[in-house]
C-alpha cells in the first residue's frame, strides 16, 4: 500500500489566494477591455467610464461600469435621437401610402411629426414627509415648454361680465366664469381634462371646495406657492404667463422632481437655457434643513438631525430623457448644480 501525502491547511490557502488574485486581475482586465470597447465603438458617446467600487469582485460579479454625461453632451445626444425617430417615422409614413389607399384611407394633409418633450429628472436628498422638506413651485422658462397650455379661471360672480371674459379669454384662458363654471365642472359639462391649469382670485378659494376633489388629485387646485391664485388686477398677466409656459415643479414622495424643460423641436441653445433656469430655481429652493436620513431596524425612518451633516448632499442623481427615447442618460451632478465652478460646462474627467 503506498503512503498517503497530507498537503498542509497553509499550503492550501495560499493556493486558494493565489487563484483567487488571478481571478479578480482577470476580471479587473477584462472589464477594461470592455471600457475601451465602449468608447471605441461609440463614437457618438462623449461621457466619461465610472467604476463603482464594491466589497467583492469575482467572474460572476465584475465592477460595475456607467456612462456619465455632462449636460451639454447629453443634450447633444439626445437631440440627434430626437431626429433620427423623426426621420424613420416621416419614412414609415411615405412607405405607408400604397397600404392607406388600399383601405380607402385618404389623407387630409402632409404627415404631422411628434414633437417628443424633454424631461429632466431630479433625485434631491429630500423627505417630504418631513416638515419644510416638500419642494413645491413653478417659473417661467426663457423659452416656454413648447407645449400648448389650456388654462381655467376661476372669477367672483361681481366680476363676471362680458368686458372682463373677453379680456381673459383673449390673453389665452379657455374657460372663465365663477359659481357656473364650478357647476359645470361638478356636473361633468367641462370635465376637469378640458384645462391643464387653474387660476383664482383670493375670493373665490372657498367655493372651490365643491370641486376640490375633482381638481386636487390631477394638480389643478390652485395654489399660492405655484402663483395659480391672484388678485384680480393680476388674473391677465397670470394667465399670459401661463400661455407662454410656466413649468410647475414638485417633489413626489421619494424626493423625486420631474419636469419637462422643452420639445425636441428646440435647439440645444434653447433647452440648455431653459434647465439652467431650472436649477437655479430649484438651488434658490432649496430647504436648510434636508436629508432623507436612514432608516432603523424596525423599519421606520430614523430620528436624524434637524440640521443636515457637514457632507450632506442636495443632489443624489440627474438623469435626462425624451417621451418617445429609450432609457436616459445619467447626468454630471457637477454640471447642474449651480453651486459648482462647472455648473453648465464641461468639467475634466
Amino acid at each position: 500500500h503506498g503512503a498517503m501525502s497530507v498537503v498542509p491547511i497553509t499550503t492550501i490557502a495560499m493556493i486558494s489566494n493565489s487563484i483567487l488574485h488571478q481571478t479578480r486581475r482577470s476580471v479587473l482586465s477584462a472589464t477594461s477591455i470592455a471600457t475601451q470597447a465602449i468608447h471605441q465603438n461609440n463614437s457618438k458617446l462623449s461621457g466619461h467610464a465610472v467604476t463603482r467600487s464594491r466589497c467583492y469582485v469575482s467572474r460572476a460579479h465584475p465592477p460595475e461600469t456607467k456612462l456619465i454625461f455632462n449636460i451639454g453632451d447629453a443634450l447633444k445626444l439626445m437631440k440627434e435621437q430626437v431626429e433620427e425617430r423623426k426621420e424613420k417615422r416621416a419614412a414609415k409614413w411615405e412607405n405607408n401610402t400604397d397600404k392607406r389607399a388600399a383601405k380607402g384611407k385618404v389623407d387630409d394633409g402632409p404627415f404631422r411629426n411628434q414633437d417628443e418633450t424633454v424631461e429632466l429628472a431630479l433625485n434631491l436628498n429630500l423627505d417630504p414627509r418631513k416638515p419644510g422638506q416638500a419642494l413645491r413651485g413653478s417659473l417661467s422658462l426663457p423659452h416656454g415648454t413648447g407645449k400648448k397650455v389650456n388654462v381655467a379661471v376661476f372669477i367672483s360672480d361681481e366680476q363676471d361680465d362680458d368686458a372682463t371674459i373677453a379680456s381673459i379669454k383673449s390673453a389665452g384662458a379657455s374657460h372663465v366664469g365663477g359659481a357656473s363654471l364650478i357647476e359645470d365642472i361638478t356636473n361633468g359639462t367641462i370635465p376637469v381634462t378640458a384645462f391643464d391649469r387653474a387660476l383664482a382670485t383670493p375670493d373665490m378659494m372657498p367655493f372651490l371646495s365643491k370641486v376640490a376633489r375633482l381638481l386636487g388629485p390631477r394638480g389643478l387646485m390652485p395654489n399660492a406657492k405655484v402663483g395659480t391664485i391672484l388678485p384680480p388686477d393680476e388674473i391677465v398677466d397670470g394667465v399670459k404667463a401661463q400661455a407662454d409656459g410656466i413649468v410647475q415643479y414638485r417633489t413626489d414622495k421619494n424626493g423625486i422632481v420631474h419636469a419637462g424643460v422643452g420639445k425636441g423641436s428646440f435647439s440645444e441653445e434653447q433647452l440648455a437655457e431653459n434647465v439652467q433656469d431650472l436649477m437655479n430655481a430649484i438651488q434658490d429652493a432649496k430647504p436648510e434643513n434636508y436629508g432623507k436620513g436612514k432608516k432603523n431596524k424596525a423599519g421606520g425612518p430614523g430620528k436624524g438631525k434637524s440640521a443636515p451633516k457637514k457632507n450632506e448632499k442636495y443632489y443624489l442623481k440627474a438623469h435626462l430623457t425624451s417621451s418617445q427615447g429609450k432609457g436616459s442618460y445619467d447626468i454630471d451632478l457637477r454640471t447642474l448644480d449651480p453651486t459648482s465652478s462647472y455648473f453648465m460646462t464641461v468639467p475634466p474627467v
